[in-house]
């Protein structure tokens, strides 16, 4: 059956991609990954992990990927020799302390080279003395995530106690999916806080990954769905029933207006995807909690910037500590175009406010300010988006993509 739907094909989602390549490199390569993300940073981990299997050279350069480093420096803790992790001047500015200390707790060795809870370190890989360990999430939940990848390993696994509520639960819960697919056993306290993985022995079953699409990806187009009632987006293989926790996107979206469907494909078991469509009733005012899908801010920010919905986002605190303090970027992009913009340390309101973009719109070297930002060019053509290059870090064909609906438009 034909339809007038802009089809669009979504990346495969990275945070998936990137928890299979750890985990295919601690289980000796026992799964094939279908559908691996072509992002930036998946590439990096994989390239990485090649070089601490071949052992090419010990420094570990992991650009502004803050989830690369964080998955790597526990995996070279445990890992024999010395070892070097850095990245980029952001990157050595995004905190690790929660994670260093946590290495320490467990017996391991990890020294700060510069400045104390922050990349560059040295790491003398070797044997953890402990199996019980602390962490605080609230800045990071890839903190808990990198220790339980590795915990299949350690001699007597892990026993990992958060010491507050995390940020981005729905992506520690990712994890362990992924580990109890491969045939590790995962357990989580009644009170939800403490989780225990033991050691594994043996060798999981060999078996064929597919990769999810990527729900933070398809949010941008969403935004365009709202921004432009008159189209119809199709997004291709994308599902409801996803673990991702940026699959919030959807709950926000409805309170603006926006119309999802999921369609099935009648000739194809695995032929599923979400058509979403704008213009319809919307709440007066927008609140919703982001904690559990920080990286998606920007982009709500955005769409309510440009419908003129009143909205509070909140749960907003560890956004400055992203690839771009994305607090400043949202807020003094906002403001260049006219919007209202006010903040606190963890919420973000916008108010009512017609904006207007007359200049370029700077991207601070972040691929979701570029993104979110973005599907203004449907409304003001003329729009500039800085360094558009820098979608390249998730979402590398996102252009092209974009450019699909753009043909509809103008």
């Amino acid at each position: 059956m034909k339809t007038n739907d802009i089809r669009i094909t979504l990346p495969a989602s990275k945070s998936m991609s990137n928890r299979w390549l750890m985990i295919n490199h601690l289980t000796g390569s026992h799964f094939r990954i279908n559908k691996l993300s072509t992002s930036d940073d998946t590439k990096l981990l994989r390239r990485l992990l090649t070089q601490l299997e071949e052992k090419t050279s010990n420094v570990y350069y992991c650009d502004n990927a803050g989830s690369v480093a964080r998955f790597l420096m526990p995996l070279l803790a445990i890992t024999p020799g010395h070892h070097v992790l850095t990245g980029d001047p952001r990157l050595c500015e995004r905190p690790m302390a929660p994670l260093i200390t946590a290495l320490r707790q467990l017996g391991l060795r990890v020294e700060c080279t510069e400045n104390e809870g922050f990349l560059p370190v040295h790491i003398q890989g070797g044997t953890p003395t402990r199996r019980t360990v602390s962490v605080d999430p609230l800045l990071s939940s890839q903190f808990v995530s990198s220790l339980l990848l590795v915990a299949p390993r350690m001699p007597e696994g892990i026993s990992l106690t958060m010491t507050q509520r995390p940020t981005s639960r729905p992506y520690i819960e990712m994890t362990c999916d992924a580990l109890r697919q491969s045939g590790i056993e995962v357990r989580r306290s009644s009170n939800g806080r403490t989780y225990y993985v033991n050691h594994y022995e043996g060798k999981p079953k060999p078996s064929v990954i597919t990769i999810e699409r990527d729900w933070s990806a398809a949010s941008y187009f969403y935004t365009m769905a709202l921004l432009r009632p008159d189209l119809r987006i199709r997004l291709l293989g994308l599902q409801f029933d996803s673990c991702q926790g940026d699959s919030a996107a959807d709950r926000f979206f409805r309170l603006m207006g926006v119309t999802s469907t999921e369609v099935r494909s009648p000739y194809r078991a695995a032929g599923r995807s979400i058509t979403v469509t704008g213009g319809g009733e919307h709440a007066k005012l927008v609140q919703f909690n982001c904690i559990d899908c920080p990286d998606l801010v920007p982009t709500f920010a955005v769409a309510a910037a440009a419908t003129g919905i009143r909205t509070v986002l909140k749960g907003v605190s560890n956004i400055a500590l992203k690839e771009s303090d994305r607090m400043q970027a949202i807020s003094t992009e906002l403001q260049r175009m006219g919007g209202k913009v006010s903040s606190s340390n963890d919420e973000l309101h916008i108010l009512p406010s017609k904006i207007h973009p007359t200049e370029p719109v700077h991207t601070y070297g972040d691929h979701r300010i570029a993104m979110a930002f973005a599907p203004l060019r449907l409304l003001f053509p003329d729009i500039v988006i800085e360094a558009p290059e820098v979608v390249g870090k998730s979402f590398p064909e996102f252009w092209e993509q974009f450019a699909l609906v753009e043909q509809n438009v103008h």
